[in-house]
C-alpha cells in the first residue's frame, strides 16, 4: 500500500507538471477567457480525463507499449502536432476577424455548446499528446513498483485526476473573472493572436520532436 509520504511526493509531481505551461494551459486558459468560467472549468475537466487515461494507462503498462514503439508514438505526434495546428490557426483566425467573445450568460444552447467544446478540445489536446504518455511512464513506475497492488493503481490514479482538475480549475476561474477586461475587442484579438501563435508553436515543436 502507498504510504502518504509516497502520495504527498507523488502529487507534487503532478501539480509542477500541471503547471509548467504546455498545449493543456494553453488550451484552458482561451477557453476560459473565451466562453467564460463554465467552458474554462469544462476544459479544466477535459484534461483530468486525459490525465486519468494516461496515469490508467501507464498504471497498466499501455503507455510504455506506446513509448516504446516508434510507429505508434510518431504517429500520436503527428495528431497531436495537426491538432494542435488547427487550434492555432483557428485562433488566428479569430484574431484577424476581430470576433467578439460569446456572451457567458446566453442561455440553453451556446452555454451548453462552451461546455461541451471546452471538455472536448483539452480532451483531446490532452490525449494527443505523447508526452504526456512518457511523462506517466517516467512517473508511475517509481511510485507504483513492479507488481502494483490495484487499490494502489487506483489512489494514484485518482490523485493525479485530483490534483490536475483542482489546479486548472482554478486557473480557469482566474481567467474568467478577468473576462470583462478580455473581451474587449482589442485584447480579445491580441489574446487570441498569442494563443494561437503559442499553440502553433507547441504543434511545430511537438511535429518536429524526435522520438
Amino acid at each position: 500500500m502507498a504510504t502518504t509520504g509516497q502520495v504527498i511526493a507523488f502529487a507534487t509531481v503532478i501539480q509542477l507538471g500541471a503547471m509548467s505551461p504546455g498545449p493543456d494551459f494553453a488550451v484552458v486558459v482561451r477557453q476560459a477567457a473565451v466562453t467564460g468560467r463554465r467552458g474554462g472549468m469544462a476544459a479544466a475537466l477535459g484534461v483530468a480525463c486525459g490525465v486519468f487515461v494516461w496515469a490508467a494507462a501507464a498504471a497498466l503498462g499501455v503507455a510504455a507499449l506506446l513509448s516504446a514503439s516508434a510507429a505508434a508514438f510518431t504517429l500520436t505526434e503527428i495528431a497531436g502536432a495537426v491538432y494542435l495546428l488547427y487550434l492555432g490557426v483557428t485562433s488566428l483566425l479569430a484574431a484577424s476577424r476581430g470576433s467578439g467573445a460569446p456572451p457567458e450568460t446566453t442561455a440553453g444552447t451556446s452555454v451548453d455548446n462552451a461546455v461541451v467544446d471546452g471538455f472536448r478540445r483539452a480532451l483531446l489536446t490532452n490525449l494527443l499528446n505523447p508526452k504526456a504518455a512518457a511523462f506517466f511512464v517516467a512517473l508511475m513506475p517509481q511510485f507504483l513498483g513492479a507488481h502494483p497492488a490495484t487499490a494502489d493503481t487506483l489512489l494514484l490514479s485518482a490523485v493525479a485526476v485530483l490534483v490536475s482538475a483542482t489546479w486548472f480549475i482554478l486557473l480557469a476561474n482566474i481567467v474568467g473573472s478577468l473576462r470583462a477586461f478580455i473581451t474587449r475587442r482589442r485584447v480579445r484579438r491580441a489574446l487570441d493572436a498569442g494563443s494561437g501563435a503559442v499553440m502553433i508553436g507547441l504543434g511545430l515543436r511537438l511535429a518536429t520532436t524526435s522520438h
